[in-house]
């Protein structure tokens, strides 16, 4: 593995792998994430989600697959932007995948977005099976990277597009300094008192720390064999959109 963050836990004291523990950690937050990534944001994951999704519009996706699912807004906002006939999410938090089904049941969207128990670095899909995959916070949480990026280079068709939105690292002083105060000292204390669970937002800022984004991460799909990536960063860097072509 090429990265610092496919081997950090969210439970350091606990037994069991990154992919055990990150399933159990969503299981605990799942309740409140939503609201947590709204308050962390301040919002502004709303126009990097739209943004990130207005990407395939030219490519007009018929058949999606949204991986790392989580609570089904990024899904649920392509339906809303991109009107394919179907998605499929997967998501290794069940407690997640049952927020998402309540969601999709009370927006009456049972006949375009499905949800499944299912990991992203062991895709149980035909190989070139869908027009487009997206994933919205999530690779950062994959155990292997470079496994979870050639399984979404193998789903997709010849000529589709992943489309990744992550958090990174401000490089820019002083935005620098200001995201490592606000995420390292104001998040973890909203996490905590939202949340209860201590460890799981002490675990977000040091994932998004030890991510090897930007020009890092195009290197690590190049080599997966996406034949391009574009990296977008936005909002001073707090945030990138990686557009991918297979």
């Amino acid at each position: 593995m090429s990265n610092e963050a496919s081997t950090l836990k969210p439970y350091k004291s606990k037994a069991g792998g990154k992919k055990e523990q990150v399933a159990g950690m969503f299981d605990n937050i799942s309740p409140k994430y939503d609201l947590l990534n709204r308050i962390m944001t301040m919002r502004i994951d709303i126009i990097w989600r739209k943004k990130a999704i207005k990407l395939l519009k030219p490519l007009k996706p018929q058949y999606m697959l949204d991986v790392a699912t989580g609570t089904g807004d990024f899904a649920i906002e392509s339906i809303g932007i991109l009107q394919p006939q179907k998605i499929v999410g997967v998501d290794i938090s069940s407690g997640m995948l049952e927020i998402a089904r309540e969601k999709i049941t009370r927006k009456g969207l049972q006949h375009q977005f499905e949800v499944q128990l299912g990991d992203s670095e062991n895709l149980q899909f035909e190989d070139n099976t869908f027009d487009a995959v997206t994933v919205a916070f999530g690779v950062r949480n994959f155990e292997n990277l470079e496994k979870g990026l050639s399984e979404i280079r193998r789903v997709l068709k010849p000529g589709g597009k992943a489309i990744i939105l992550e958090l990174s690292n401000p490089k820019a002083f002083p935005i620098k300094q200001l995201f490592h105060l606000y995420f390292h000292r104001i998040v973890p204390f909203i996490g905590r008192f939202i949340s209860k669970d201590s460890n799981a937002y002490s675990y977000l800022p040091e994932s998004v720390s030890k991510f090897p984004d930007g020009q890092q991460f195009a290197t690590i799909t190049d080599k997966e064999g996406f034949k391009t990536t574009r990296v977008l960063p936005q909002t001073f860097g707090f945030c990138t959109i990686y557009e991918a072509t297979k």
